[in-house]
């Protein structure tokens, strides 16, 4: 193993989301992966190892993910500097991702800390940070 995470599942109520996360993941370097013969999955794997799932599975009890609720708020991801954040933030609407706190783009999480912070349809939000 190389690092500390080894990987993340995400579960959801509609797998329809699957190419907002395609397209975001594919822009910071995450490669998909999906495996024809599982429908209800889609797997990216980063090169430092680590991968996220996201899975339409038959036990989810509701329709959509709520960051305000115990549990899962947000994942934080890095971009490889502000340039990208910018192309992130110009192309994300189009992708199925709302920016959230837009007003205070890019230091929504402080002076000193550059992000973008979006959100999906069913409300899973990604922080995208650069410390380029």
């Amino acid at each position: 193993m190389s690092g500390p995470l080894h990987h993340i599942e995400l579960w959801t109520h509609d797998l329809s989301i699957a190419p907002s996360f395609d397209w975001l993941l594919g822009e910071l370097g995450w490669e998909t992966r999906h495996d024809p013969e599982w429908p209800e999955g889609r797997t990216w794997h980063h090169p430092a190892g680590v991968y996220l799932v996201l899975e339409q599975s038959p036990a989810v009890i509701d329709t959509d993910h709520d960051r305000m609720r115990p549990g899962l708020n947000h994942l934080a991801l890095t971009a490889p500097d502000r340039a990208a954040l910018d192309r992130l933030r110009a192309d994300a609407a189009a992708h199925g991702w709302s920016e959230l706190f837009e007003d205070r783009y890019p230091h929504a999480g402080g002076p000193d800390h550059a992000a973008l912070f979006v959100e999906n349809a069913q409300g899973f939000e990604l922080e995208i940070i650069t410390t380029a």
